[in-house]
């Protein structure tokens, strides 16, 4: 795994195998995961999202402790897969950085607790499936509004972004640092050690 710019987050690629019936890849493997994030990855939940193309969900994120962890995949189609540093306290606190997942290359992203993601779907049907290291739980999570120009996602600029009600009312990033909602990287980093030793 080849870990980002924003502390926290790193991508998957995985050697592909390719023949004359289709093509195999390990798009996970517990071993290589631990060895870069320095715990286990704990399952509770596997999502599934199929997206029309300008579908733009996020940024969302959870409570820490003990927020959600999700490790991303594309299986079908295109999406700009986005990680923003929303860890109060972060020395990357309002970074971010877009991943392309695609059913081609085949990346797949993780990002840890307290972190913010959003993603847009670059293609119709853009099918993205994601392992959650926490169920939802939706008093727990939150939004900041992904077309927060402070924030400023370079998102394409030929695809009109289609938003939820939810997400087109979220709140900026400086808003939400105002009203309490976001994680403490201090919290963060202590989340972190926390599951490193149950291992």
């Amino acid at each position: 795994m080849r870990p980002l710019s924003v502390e926290g987050a790193w991508v998957h690629e995985p050697r592909l195998f390719p023949d004359s019936r289709g093509s195999f890849h390990e798009w996970f493997g517990d071993e290589d995961f631990a060895k870069s994030a320095g715990h286990r990855l704990n399952l509770a939940q596997a999502n599934c999202s199929v997206s029309s193309r300008g579908t733009l969900r996020g940024v969302h994120f959870a409570d820490v402790p003990p927020s959600q962890a999700k490790y991303v995949k594309c299986v079908r189609g295109a999406v700009l897969d986005v990680v923003v540093d929303i860890r109060v306290g972060s020395p990357t606190f309002g970074r971010w950085e877009a991943v392309r997942l695609d059913d081609v290359d085949h990346r797949s992203l993780y990002l840890a607790e307290g972190l913010g993601h959003s993603f847009m779907a670059l293609t119709d049907d853009a099918t993205v499936i994601y392992l959650c290291s926490e169920g939802y739980a939706p008093q727990r999570e939150h939004g900041i509004h992904p077309l927060d120009p402070a924030l400023g996602i370079e998102w394409p600029a030929d695809i009109a972004p289609l938003l939820s009600d939810k997400d087109a009312a979220a709140p900026t990033l400086a808003e939400a640092e105002a009203q309490g909602l976001l994680p403490s990287y201090e919290d963060c980093r202590a989340y972190y050690a926390e599951l490193a030793a149950r291992d």
